[in-house]
């Protein structure tokens, strides 16, 4: 056990290490993902978080540490955001056919994400910076971030709430729609861009090339819209 440990405060000292671990754990939830046929409930993502907080909650490391070694991932959430264009450009098309109730869906969904959660959260008496994380809580994480710190929030609990959002939805959406009888590919992806953001939009890619598009379309606005809409919001409820 003592070898194991010196081994360990070794290896951990090197910044690769969480980096490795992640990419790791990654190929790891993807591969099962793969083995269940895509299944829902076996997201890539979501195992992927569960091993990596099983290994850090194991061997009592701290999230900064974590970060200090993983950080080139989250630097490569911009460049991933920037690159869902490419299938956005493919769907101009049907964008230019649906706009109108694309800008709606838009509005309704942006409305909701954040006038829903800090309606509940109001409710529920949390506190300032709870409220200020949670009020971006649908966008991407960048944007999310972004709006928190700018607001005098919490940067790690805004993303443990985009991280969960995006998780929630990836596992539900593909379900819930199909329960409800939506089979336009269009509004499934918007619905599912606007309401779980990357990790939906990565699982509408799977589920079908136009719900991607869409997805990533819904996504990309969502950011923009919240942007507006969050500090106006908290303006009213703090």
């Amino acid at each position: 056990m003592a070898e194991f440990a010196e081994i360990w405060s070794y290896l951990s000292a090197g910044p690769l290490l969480w980096l490795t671990a992640t990419l790791i754990a990654y190929a790891v939830g993807d591969g099962l993902a793969r083995a269940a046929g895509r299944a829902p409930l076996v997201n890539p993502v979501l195992v992927a978080v569960l091993l990596l907080g099983a290994l850090l909650w194991a061997t009592d490391t701290s999230y900064a540490v974590y970060f200090e070694g993983a950080q080139f991932v989250h630097f490569l959430l911009g460049p991933a955001t920037v690159a869902l264009a490419l299938p956005l450009h493919d769907a101009l098309p049907r964008l230019r056919r649906a706009w109108l109730p694309v800008a709606a869906a838009l509005l309704a969904g942006s409305v909701t994400a954040v006038g829903a959660a800090l309606g509940i959260a109001l409710a529920l008496g949390v506190s300032r910076e709870t409220l200020i994380a949670l009020a971006p809580k649908s966008t991407t994480a960048p944007v999310a971030i972004g709006i928190a710190d700018t607001l005098g929030g919490s940067p790690t609990l805004t993303a443990v709430l985009v991280l969960l959002t995006g998780l929630v939805g990836a596992v539900v959406a593909t379900p819930l729609l199909n329960a409800l009888g939506v089979r336009d590919w269009r509004a499934r992806g918007l619905a599912v861009g606007v309401a779980a953001h990357g990790l939906g939009t990565a699982r509408a890619m799977q589920v079908h090339p136009v719900a991607g598009a869409f997805a990533g379309l819904g996504m990309g606005l969502n950011a923009v819209l919240t942007a507006l809409m969050a500090p106006l919001a908290l303006a009213l409820v703090l």
